[in-house]
């Protein structure tokens, strides 16, 4: 199966709303995620491991950190081989307005997949983890010889009805699509089981121009893959569905929209355990991204009567300094400083925070280049954390460098401790 004619178009325009305060500045798709990540990274990833090289990435809110990481940390094509990597920010070709929905998306965008003259597109989305296979998906598309297939993955009828659901027929062709419905359909033999849309599709590529010409022309349409061009394709020609085949090689399936704070906060709590139920370390998957040039990660201050940095079931990535504090169940991301006598505990550091002697932060997400005070306290007194963070419903507190952390009187006996520590030594943490 040649792989030269195949396009990919990855929307990664999304605003993110409900990760606010970590898309204030920046796309959803760039949010850190497992250290040196970012989001966008997992589904690159599986485009180059599934032999995918030609790749438009559709942007549009405040992209500036996305197009920086792109740039740096995915020149891994050969452009004398005809292969790219390639930002596609709104041109506003087709009209005054910015992306409508999915569908728009790729709509005003036409002119640069028909000047590629692809046999088929395969449209992904930016803000996924997982990982996938596409030519496996594309190889079941063919042989079908569909106009269009859309993967979906088993989810329990109960969660159902927050996802778009496919409804299929004892071949996998799709004769329904509902948006998250109330009464979800379940799989044909499995009655506790729905089938949910994962937002990635395989059109063959002169179905898709005709497609997406007739939805905007519609005044109705939410210009939407999953609500308009889905529904009214399956009425025409044959839609398949693909049920996703997880190369994460674990007993249950891994796909996660990490569209909330506290599922952005679970799922990179997750990474730290055991036995996680996300692989970061198969080397017959690698996982790329930019990686900063920084030093190996360094735990100091092991001399008698002062507690050595020590870090306990955390990732730590490249450029960190443990300066005789703990760190537990926690992510560090690139270049994090912490100084000593500190307790961090189930947290997310992004790249660059400092964090200040004495200060214990647990169950929260430090966004990035934030300076933690010395003594300050996050993530114990709930009351004084919404006065001055923002709180998820599951009681992860975000903060970010416009707020001030709450500073805590220190303890003589910290202090003396502090200070018999000191002497033996420069007072470098």
């Amino acid at each position: 199966m040649e792989l030269d004619d195949i396009l990919v178009i990855l929307l990664a325009g999304g605003a993110g709303e409900r990760l606010h305060p970590l898309t204030k500045d920046r796309a959803k798709p760039a949010v850190y995620f497992g250290g040196p990540y970012r989001i966008i990274d997992f589904t690159l990833s599986n485009c180059i491991n599934s032999g995918l090289r030609h790749i438009f990435i559709a942007t549009q809110y405040k992209s500036l950190s996305l197009n920086r990481h792109i740039r740096m940390g995915w020149n891994v094509v050969s452009e004398e081989l005809g292969e790219f990597i390639e930002i596609l920010p709104p041109q506003k070709r087709v009209g005054e307005h910015w992306y409508l929905g999915t569908a728009d998306a790729v709509y005003q965008n036409l002119y640069s997949i028909v000047r590629e003259g692809a046999s088929h597109v395969i449209i992904l989305s930016g803000d996924h983890v997982y990982k996938m296979d596409y030519s496996k998906m594309l190889k079941f598309h063919l042989e079908h010889n569909a106009d269009a297939t859309l993967a979906s993955i088993e989810v329990p009828s109960a969660e159902a009805r927050r996802f778009g659901i496919v409804r299929i027929d004892e071949s996998d062709r799709v004769i329904g699509f509902e948006e998250k419905p109330t009464a979800p359909v379940p799989v044909p033999g499995a009655p506790d089981v729905a089938l949910a849309s994962m937002g990635i599709y395989i059109f063959r590529a002169d179905v898709l121009m005709r497609a997406l010409e007739e939805d905007a022309a519609r005044a109705d349409s939410q210009h939407d893959f999953g609500r308009n061009i889905i529904p009214q394709l399956i009425h025409g020609g044959p839609v398949y569905c693909y049920r996703f085949y997880d190369e994460n090689k674990k007993a249950a399936k891994y796909w996660r929209d990490i569209g909330t704070l506290d599922a952005y906060f679970e799922a990179s709590m997750d990474l730290c355990h055991v036995n996680p139920d996300f692989n970061l370390y198969d080397p017959e998957w690698p996982l790329r991204t930019y990686q900063p040039q920084a030093p190996p990660a360094k735990f100091v201050f092991a001399e008698e009567g002062r507690r050595c940095g020590q870090a306990l079931d955390s990732i730590i990535s490249g450029g960190c300094i443990i300066s005789g504090s703990r760190i537990t169940g926690s992510v560090l991301c690139p270049n994090v400083r912490v100084h000593s006598f500190c307790d961090i505990d189930q947290a997310i550091l992004m790249p660059g925070v400092r964090v200040g002697r004495h200060a214990r932060v647990r169950r929260a997400i430090i966004d990035r280049d934030v300076l933690i005070p010395r003594g300050a306290v996050i993530g114990y007194d709930p009351e004084e954390d919404r006065r001055r963070h923002t709180v998820t419903e599951g009681g992860v507190v975000v903060v970010t460098a416009e707020e001030e952390p709450l500073i805590s009187p220190i303890s003589e006996d910290a202090l003396r401790a502090e200070a018999d520590a000191d002497r033996g030594g420069p007072a470098l943490a």
